[in-house]
């Protein structure tokens, strides 16, 4: 199969009488397309994006129907947008009992097992580390280098001019990753026991670079909250697929 990589000869185009059949769309701009009298079944869409916009099926935007279906399978995640101190406690739990739950359940022969393309859960973990990295030990308590050299980092960050040296080239042991993961969730407890309202609404700089967007305190800690369920609901789905 051909495939088109780092191109935009498609942005404008219309496609008549074609078929995308068995198509792969990854890391690709999809925004404003529009599809009339088109055959979508089984069609499968994965937006990490997708709460922050609209998304229209015969007329109805589905995100808040999607958005709703998801805090009625993943319990506790509606709290990730919480705005006080013990709201967001109280997310934090739900978010890390739902993990507890799924770590435990997942028979070691699995741990290092992936759908293509996708993330294991090993890496997954690896990758949650490198959140709190950025976000906590970065972007809120401002330390230089925050990341451990374990992290798993996000497609194309190289390609960003990210210093990836930083990161061990060798996979770590799941019993390391499992350390590392519990040493930064104590880290988030414990910055959460003492956060008060005031340190919730200090600003921050965008641990990521580029300075159009100066995220708050609590802006960081939602931002953890939002990677922790997004890659849960991964994880799950493709651990079912693998089972």
């Amino acid at each position: 199969m051909t495939t088109y990589s780092d191109t935009n000869e498609f942005e404008g185009a219309t496609f008549q009488h074609a078929s995308f059949k068995g198509a792969t769309l990854r890391y690709s701009d999809v925004s404003g397309v529009t599809m009339r009298s088109v055959d979508v079944g089984g069609l499968d869409i994965d937006s990490h994006d997708l709460f922050s916009g609209s998304l229209y099926v015969n007329g109805v935007d589905v995100v808040p129907l999607v958005d709703a279906e998801l805090n009625r399978q993943f319990p506790g995640r509606e709290l990730q947008k919480a705005q006080t101190p013990a709201g967001l406690r109280e997310a934090w739990v739900a978010v890390q009992s739902a993990w507890q739950t799924t770590v435990a359940d997942t028979p070691p022969d699995l741990v290092d097992a992936h759908v293509e393309d996708e993330w294991s859960l090993a890496q997954t973990l690896r990758h949650l580390v490198l959140a709190t990295d950025a976000w906590l030990r970065g972007g809120i308590l401002r330390i230089e280098q925050p990341f451990h050299e374990i992290g798993q980092i996000f497609t194309g960050a190289d390609r960003m001019g990210f210093d990836m040296s930083v990161f061990r080239v060798d996979p770590p042991p799941y019993d390391e990753v499992l350390a590392v993961r519990a040493e930064r969730q104590r880290l988030v407890t414990d910055f959460l026991a003492t956060a008060t309202p005031e340190l919730l609404a200090e600003e921050r700089d965008d641990p990521w670079g580029g300075g159009d967007w100066h995220p708050t305190v609590g802006d960081c800690i939602r931002v953890i909250l939002e990677e922790e369920w997004a890659h849960l609901r991964y994880v799950r789905r493709d651990l079912a697929r693998l089972r």
